[in-house]
């Protein structure tokens, strides 16, 4: 069985309940908020679809974005919209990379590499992403 997300930190801002705690990513779907499309079932403290489907609401908290990951096999990815002002750069990035999945970061960093090189050719996008990890 693959591991679950978010796997015995329990400092993770995950909730306790959350399926991330016990699937991995692609078990569940992440909506955007509680919903009557995904009740609370008093049974075992979990939300689920109609169809059955673990469902995390709080996207923020796992890092994840809203997808339905496991009912529609929506594919995992991640997009950055950086600010237009190069002095933002940094604390933007150490939010987004800081609150980010794991399973994400791969993909962020080269998206902002490339995104910074496009958007700000005159700074050293390594530096600047040294900055925001730091």
């Amino acid at each position: 069985m693959a591991e679950p997300f978010v796997n015995g930190d329990v400092l993770h801002l995950a909730c306790g309940i959350c399926p991330s705690r016990s699937l991995p990513v692609g078990e569940f779907d992440v909506f955007e908020r509680p919903s009557k499309e995904c009740p609370f079932n008093p049974a075992d403290g979990h939300r689920y679809t109609a169809d059955g489907t673990p469902v995390c609401v709080h996207p923020d908290r796992v890092g994840l974005p809203v997808a339905r990951y496991k009912s529609e096999n929506a594919p995992l990815t991640a997009e950055l919209h950086l600010p237009p002002d190069p002095s933002e750069l940094v604390p933007y990035l150490h939010d987004v990379l800081y609150g980010a999945a794991p399973v994400l970061l791969d993909q962020l960093i080269a998206q902002a590499s490339a995104e910074i090189r496009r958007q700000f050719p005159d700074l050293d996008a390594t530096d600047v992403l040294r900055r925001a990890m730091g």
